[in-house]
């Protein structure tokens, strides 16, 4: 049987489950709910860095990343900042939709797989 750490244990969730040399992130949202896309996305995914971090990986070693959007129509706002924080050649599988978000203000959510460092 793998082993398994959970790290930040609440109630309903773990915010990473690492097991086999692989991470996984509970999703991440904005930092704070009432700003754009182009802030939303730049605090979730700072987010993610430190989670990353903390579980002994980084964004250079993710392998899927799947992302909500409230809307459609902040893709491509989202995708601009997405490409610059992707490193060069690191891009992991990646999916794309539209949801309905936990709370009304949030537009966008991610969660992600890495592989440990």
């Amino acid at each position: 049987m793998p082993a398994i750490e959970r790290l930040e244990v609440g109630q309903r969730m773990s915010r990473i489950v690492k097991s086999n040399g692989m991470v996984f992130l509970c999703g991440q949202v904005a930092a704070d709910a009432n700003t754009d896309i182009t802030e939303q996305t730049q605090t979730m995914l700072a987010k993610v860095d430190a989670l990353l971090d903390q579980a002994g990986s980084s964004r250079e070693h993710m392998l899927s990343a799947t992302i909500y959007l409230r809307d459609m129509k902040d893709f491509a706002a989202m995708n601009a900042v997405w490409d610059a924080w992707v490193p060069e050649g690191c891009a992991p599988a990646r999916a794309c939709v539209e949801a309905r978000l936990a709370r009304q203000e949030l537009l966008v959510e991610i969660s992600v797989v890495a592989a440990e460092k």
